[in-house]
């Protein structure tokens, strides 16, 4: 069942309706140039149904933990305590919510306060390769640089090929590996730590 406003093929039913006029480019990196601008704001409490429904479609055992958790670990809410909004920017592509960056201090350390942790990066299935995760990747950097923050970390999984590929292109360099850190599907994945300077 497709979430409301797209297609059954994936595509966001007025992009389906903008391709049949004009059709759509692809970029240098294989992204397809949208015919919509995507649109990264803080995200609001009213957004919780959309992230909720935005992080189940969008997690995988390839990216992420979210899908190999417990099914009843999944109906939880998307904001909570230590998850508030204020944590969050999204991607709207079209008006509707397609993408986050979660974005939290690695540790509660006042000696650590210039480094801000990626903890989440998600873009909805049906909205991928619209330059969603770059704007929201772009959007943190410049938040993060105006807040004062000195360095941009993250933690993604060896086999996630093409948000190492992503990362890489937006400046992130590896600073280590956990090797065999998780044990997925019956394969043990090492666990890449990247950083960016701001």
């Amino acid at each position: 069942m497709s979430p409301a406003g797209f297609s059954r093929r994936g595509t966001p039913a007025l992009l389906t309706a903008a391709r049949a006029d004009r059709p759509a480019g692809i970029c240098h990196d294989g992204r397809v140039k949208s015919p919509f601008e995507v649109r990264v704001r803080p995200a609001r409490l009213a957004d919780q149904a959309a992230l909720t429904g935005l992080d189940a479609a969008a997690w995988s055992a390839e990216s992420g933990f979210p899908s190999v958790m417990a099914p009843d670990t999944r109906d939880a809410t998307f904001f909570g305590t230590g998850n508030p909004p204020e944590a969050h920017l999204v991607a709207e592509l079209d008006g509707r919510v397609v993408g986050y960056i979660r974005l939290k201090p690695p540790t509660p350390l006042p000696e650590n306060a210039h480094v801000i942790q990626v903890q989440g990066l998600a873009v909805h299935p049906d909205a991928r390769r619209h330059g969603v995760a770059a704007r929201l990747l772009d959007a943190a950097e410049e938040t993060l640089r105006k807040r004062g923050i000195r360095k941009l970390t993250l933690r993604v999984l060896s086999t996630n090929q093409a948000a190492i590929r992503l990362y890489e292109r937006h400046g992130f360099v590896r600073e280590g590996t956990l090797v065999e850190e998780f044990c997925i599907n019956g394969r043990f994945v090492d666990d890449v730590m990247m950083a960016k300077r701001l």
